[in-house]
């Protein structure tokens, strides 16, 4: 006959602990997935993107938008709002929320 390993019964601290651990997890990626974070951070790759192309426009260019350069306007506007969302983000950091323990009462 197999021997049966001994039953172990978990108590309230484990499972406190076990929360907690789960509580800090699901923090860390709430920071990570912020939505903040991912706006700012394409807004400023494209923001690049845009202002490289409006650096590097050529007159032919500038003469089809009326000797404005769009791009570069548009790219500097696309940096400054993606930064926004990034200093947003450092300024404000998302803060977990605790789930308020249920009344049966």
């Amino acid at each position: 006959m197999p021997e049966q390993e001994p039953q172990h019964t978990a108590g309230p601290a484990d499972y406190q602990q076990e929360v907690e651990e789960l509580e800090r997890a699901s923090a860390t990626a709430a920071r990570l997935f912020d939505i903040r974070r991912i706006i700012g951070g394409l807004f400023v790759v494209y923001g690049v993107i845009v202002t490289v192309a409006g650096l590097t426009a050529s007159d032919a260019d500038l003469r089809k938008a009326q000797d404005i350069n769009i791009n570069l306007w548009t790219g500097l506007g696309m940096l400054a709002l993606g930064l926004l969302f990034l200093l947003w983000l450092k300024l404000r950091p998302t803060t977990p929320t605790s789930a308020a323990p249920a009344d049966d009462a």
